[in-house]
């Protein structure tokens, strides 16, 4: 990894539990990948990235304590939302981590579904979490941390077993219902300016029937681009995920994404290899006119301003 990295071949690290010993030692391991970025080509800091969103899904000892139901259970949901997003971003500061994978946007129903099952969701009222949302971004984006908004379009309608790191995930909420809540949210974080949006590996038949959100050009270049304006940063969901399971090899998938409009490829298997496959496939598959010029060039260009402007 370090190699690949000095190589400025690594836009950036995901860190898991088992990554993380203590804030002491986590804290050595990032020097040690920044240092070997400063050795690199590209002069843009690392993504260092993890999934701080609170409650159950902390990887990373400390704030925020309140899983998100808890906040939107508050005597003061703003205001808790707000110590949420402050605490999450001064968390990962301290370490020298620099994107959170947070906060998770999805609109539950019904109750003790996958999403409210871990306490992911604010609420089940889009107005709700659409507020308690833009508080958590716009506080920890003030601590130089960026957010993510996830999952898009909303996987508040996903039942209990419905995990797309498993299997296939297929919502069938109507048009009306994806875009009148599960996407309200989102539109509230891009016009808050989220840095970044993670979409979904969830099927959408509403919007495109034969392709999971993430390798859908519908959902993200028109969906989420074009109808929601956003311009920040794309990320998909683990590139291993066993919703992906009739889609090919590693490579075969980050081309997908990419020509669906993804431009950050987030390979999460523990196994550099992984990120090694897939890069080598988009390099070939630019190289070979298989992926358009142009929107290859903006990704990696959104990626890069991203990068320039976290420490």
């Amino acid at each position: 990894m370090l190699r690949i990295i000095r190589a400025g071949e690594a836009a950036g690290v995901i860190f898991f539990g088992e990554n993380i010993a203590g804030t002491a030692q986590i804290s050595t391991v990032i020097a040690q990948l920044r240092r070997a970025q400063a050795q690199s080509p590209v002069h843009v800091p690392l993504l260092l990235m993890v999934d701080q969103e609170g409650g159950l899904i902390r990887r990373l000892p400390g704030a925020p304590a309140l899983s998100a139901k808890r906040i939107g259970q508050s005597a003061d949901p703003v205001t808790a939302a707000t110590t949420a997003g402050t605490g999450a971003g001064r968390t990962l500061a301290a370490v020298g981590m620099n994107v959170n994978l947070a906060p998770v946007l999805d609109v539950y129903s019904p109750a003790g579904n996958f999403i409210d099952q871990y306490q992911r969701s604010y609420s089940a009222n889009p107005g709700t979490v659409a507020a308690l949302g833009q508080a958590f971004i716009a506080a920890q984006q003030r601590t130089g941390v960026a957010a993510t908004a996830k999952h898009f379009p909303g996987l508040g309608w996903a039942a209990t077993a419905q995990n797309t790191d498993t299997g296939p995930v297929t919502l069938s909420q109507s048009l009306a219902r994806l875009r009148g809540i599960d996407e309200f949210p989102y539109s509230a974080a891009v016009a808050s300016g989220v840095d970044l949006v993670m979409v979904s590996w969830a099927t959408y038949p509403a919007l495109d029937p034969n392709r999971p959100a993430g390798l859908s050009p519908t959902v993200v270049r028109q969906e989420l681009r074009g109808r929601i304006g956003f311009t920040g940063v794309t990320v998909t969901d683990a590139l291993e995920a066993g919703a992906l399971a009739h889609y090919g090899s590693t490579g075969q998938r980050a081309v997908a994404a990419a020509t669906a409009g993804m431009d950050l490829i987030l390979c999460s298997a523990r196994d550099v290899s992984q990120g090694e496959a897939a890069t080598t496939a988009l390099v070939n598959a630019q190289a070979g006119d298989q992926l358009d010029s142009t929107g290859f060039i903006a990704a990696a260009d959104r990626i890069a301003d991203l990068r320039a402007h976290l420490h």
